[in-house]
């Protein structure tokens, strides 16, 4: 069956001496796998391997066939061409720390059509928006990603419930059994961004790198103990490098 869907590529390996075998998190069907014949020929004018670059989102027509392990492309082309994104070291970064979030979190076939339009929405707006207003993006994105998935810390920051408690996940009033990096301060912080919704709003959330960095730190801890699939994280360390 044929069928219409923008995407994003999340992974692709070599597969032969032309072809890839390209993971993309689709509109209609969630993530999957495909396999793209040809794309990396020498023969050819142009070398079609960047299309399936990790960030690139696509438009394409797809031969889904329930079942199957590997998809096929009819036909694909760029949904959104990036300005500065492959330019500009951090945003890059942000990028490929996102991508690899999605690849750790996403169940395979599994339509999720809200995550696809934010993931969406979040790239492309990465792209337009300068370097100086996208320090909490990456914050942002897994935020918006434990929500999605349900696992998002419970509460709220006060002087009452002044701390997170990475075991049970949200804010309390007793000082956690297993000690954390994060301060009163990081607390407020992400008190702040949890209630954010709309990330146009992101820049009134003022962080110095310091805190930026635990509440990440802290996140992502807070993810591997929350989710099945979430793992070791290689981009944080980049990323910890960039934000400074």
């Amino acid at each position: 069956m044929l069928q219409k869907t923008k995407g994003l590529v999340l992974r692709s390996v070599k597969y032969g001496e032309t072809s890839l075998i390209t993971t993309i998190f689709t509109e209609t069907s969630g993530v999957q796998s495909f396999m793209v014949q040809g794309v990396r020929s020498t023969k050819s004018r142009a070398n079609r391997a960047g299309a399936f670059q990790p960030g690139t989102l696509l438009d394409m027509v797809i031969y889904q066939q329930p079942g199957k392990n590997l998809q096929r492309i009819k036909e694909y082309q760029a949904a959104y061409f990036y300005s500065s994104m492959h330019e500009e070291v951090v945003k890059n970064s942000i990028a490929l720390f996102s991508i690899e979030i999605l690849l750790r979190l996403l169940p395979e076939h599994a339509p999720l059509p809200a995550l696809f339009a934010f993931v969406y929405n979040y790239f492309t707006s990465l792209d337009l928006l300068p370097v100086k207003n996208t320090a909490n993006f990456p914050l942002y994105f897994i935020i918006h990603c434990s929500r999605e998935f349900g696992v998002e810390p419970y509460g709220y920051y006060s002087t009452q419930t002044p701390y997170l408690n990475l075991e049970d996940g949200g804010f309390t009033e007793h000082v956690p059994a297993v000690a954390t990096t994060v301060t009163d301060e990081d607390t407020r912080a992400l008190d702040q961004l949890l209630r954010i919704t709309d990330m146009a709003a992101l820049q009134s959330v003022s962080l110095n790198a310091d805190i930026r960095l635990r509440l990440i730190d802290w996140y992502v801890a807070y993810m591997q103990k929350h989710t099945q699939h979430m793992g070791n994280i290689r981009s944080l360390g980049i990323l910890r490098t960039i934000l400074h």
